[in-house]
């Protein structure tokens, strides 16, 4: 009789060639828990997402009593369901004036799709710019606004008519033309290895995208959800989007997303032709019923006021001379190494210890650290003294400091 694992490699479809491989029987709090009792901290809230820490006592509850009530009555909009209606109406009471209206998904990729159809909708025009080293999602229409060629060659053709700009260049922001639809960009660049906007850049890309009437969208899909110490990463910045796109986070480890516009805008979506956008399962109740607990909870805890302080003391703990850079917007940081062979030998130094930790899509030279916002500071110096030791042996064994970044 195969066992658990081997049926894992057997039955479900690979993302990579060496998964890692750990089984978890349960989780609580910061740590997840292997069968034979391991206990591993979660540095990396399964990339952004548990950020109330796994199993929050609040979603759960929240997820039983909605699932002893009603679960999938009917695909989305058609009927008034009170944990959609609850969740929209505070999350829109937590957004600025223009961001009211809110269509629930099932993930970041959808909300993506969503909102690159809702601009080309709303403007009648072809184009979409991206950024150089970004991920908004792996569907094909997401998928086409990456950059990579790595990661898209073996399924073009993708989507004509997408251009890339530079994070933080200020030139390149004359690509953005009466053709453009919108411009998608992350507020703070997750997977390059955390780059934040710098000198206005953000106020100078409204501002152009306002000049040719070209809609501007954030995806705070990795950033929200109070990751980088405000409830949403955009505040920090003194602008506003046309459309937002959320996930991760927003369902304190159930799926969801959504992107929101305002009433207007997202009106387009019924008309000409109606049923302009579906989903059969986008906020689902049980889903949304986590996610309006999680919202609450954010909104009603000191748990996003203390990420700069937490963030501070991973920044003053990291210290070693094989770590060359730290970058960090609150609780999304990138601790980076000499090169990718480094950083997979301290990942596997770290998962040995009971430590989760990852790397990032277009930056392998860097360790990401992510961990749920209620880690506390013993569970901090805890983390940090294991990802320590690890960098330390991995020094001492030798391996070249001078890796290159792996090209794609």
């Amino acid at each position: 009789m195969p066992n658990l694992r081997q049926l894992f490699q057997r039955h479900l479809a690979p993302t990579s060639e060496l998964p890692m491989m750990i089984e978890v029987e349960r989780a609580e709090g910061v740590y997840l828990y292997a069968p034979d009792g391991k206990s591993y901290l979660d540095l990396i809230s399964g990339i952004s997402v548990s950020s109330l820490g796994h199993c929050h006592p609040a979603v759960v509850e929240a997820v039983q009593k909605q699932a002893a009530t009603y679960m999938h009555t009917m695909v989305y909009g058609e009927y008034i369901l009170t944990p959609q209606v609850e969740l929209a109406t505070l999350l829109a009471e937590s957004l600025p004036d223009g961001l009211d209206s809110v269509y629930l998904v099932n993930s970041g990729t959808e909300a993506t799709e969503g909102a690159m159809k809702l601009a080309k909708r709303l403007t009648g025009r072809p184009e979409i710019i991206s950024c150089y080293s970004a991920y908004h999602g792996s569907s094909q229409g997401a998928m086409s606004l990456m950059s990579d060629d790595y990661f898209t060659r073996a399924y073009r053709p993708l989507l004509p008519d997408i251009k890339h700009i530079d994070f933080n260049c200020e030139y390149c922001l004359n690509r953005i033309t009466e053709q453009t639809a919108c411009v998608i960009i992350e507020t703070v660049q997750a997977e390059f290895g955390v780059r934040l906007p710098q000198n206005n850049y953000l106020k100078k890309l409204r501002q152009r995208c306002d000049e040719v009437g070209a809609l501007l969208i954030l995806d705070e899909i990795q950033v929200g959800y109070g990751r980088t110490g405000t409830l949403f990463a955009f505040e920090q910045y003194e602008i506003q989007p046309d459309i937002l796109l959320l996930a991760k986070g927003m369902g304190g480890g159930m799926p969801i997303g959504a992107f929101v516009a305002s009433q207007e805008r997202m009106r387009a979506f019924a008309n000409d032709p109606i049923l302009g956008h579906i989903t059969t399962f986008g906020g689902h109740p049980v889903v949304a019923a986590a996610a309006l607990a999680t919202l609450k909870t954010l909104l009603t805890t000191e748990h996003i006021a203390k990420v700069k302080k937490k963030e501070a003391l991973f920044r003053e703990l990291l210290v070693h001379p094989a770590i060359l850079d730290i970058r960090s917007a609150g609780f999304i940081m990138a601790v980076e190494l000499s090169g990718f062979d480094v950083v997979q030998a301290v990942i596997k130094h770290c998962t040995a210890n009971g430590l989760i930790t990852d790397w990032f899509l277009f930056n392998n030279r860097c360790i990401r650290i992510a961990p749920p916002l209620v880690i506390s500071e013993k569970e901090i110096r805890k983390a940090c003294s294991i990802l320590l030791e690890a960098i330390d042996i991995v020094h001492k064994e030798g391996i070249d400091k001078n890796v290159e970044r792996l090209d794609y």
